[in-house]
């Protein structure tokens, strides 16, 4: 799978060709940087994860707010990261990190096409929960992203991302990364 993959230069390159911002660029390196600690952390505990997915899916994976800032962004992303022909992991890391993930009634509202849209591999899910632990470019604990989320989206949707946290506690929950 790896060798398929850009290299951090040209996923930064390709971040900044689609027009996103530098915050958006800065936000990415930042869940990278978590992700990648998670990552080390299961395989340290015997899990099999890719890290170079990880690295690679974590930078692209707001590539698509360099159109929308809406929930949208995570299938406009993954339509961007098919044009630069992208391994199908990166695309799934990319439509399935938005919030705890979307369930299908949810997407089928959202007028997206039927697929799945809830992380399913050990690095969707640490790029998913990751991202749920960077607000901006700084590291939050996870009550607090909770907290904010659930001002604007639905109890389902937060139960996913406790669930996701359970889940990653379970595997790392000692890992001093997490904040």
């Amino acid at each position: 799978m790896s060798e398929k993959l850009p290299s951090r230069e040209q996923a930064l390159q390709f971040l900044r060709d689609a027009g996103c911002r530098e915050n958006v660029i800065r936000h990415g390196e930042a869940v990278t940087e978590l992700a990648v600690e998670i990552a080390k952390a299961c395989k340290e505990k015997g899990y099999s994860v890719d890290l170079r997915l990880i690295e690679i899916g974590a930078l692209l994976h707001d590539i698509g707010r360099s159109k929308t800032h809406s929930v949208h962004h995570a299938v406009v992303g993954a339509e961007i990261a098919a044009s630069l022909n992208m391994p199908e992991p990166v695309l799934s890391i990319i439509k399935r990190h938005v919030g705890g993930g979307i369930s299908s009634t949810e997407a089928k509202k959202l007028g997206w096409q039927k697929d799945i849209y809830i992380p399913q591999t050990l690095e969707e899910k640490i790029v998913c929960y990751a991202d749920k632990l960077i607000a901006g470019s700084r590291r939050v604990p996870i009550e607090d992203t909770i907290e904010e989320l659930s001002r604007e989206l639905p109890s389902s949707t937060i139960g996913r991302i406790q669930k996701l946290h359970e889940e990653m506690l379970a595997l790392v929950g000692d890992c001093k990364c997490l904040p």
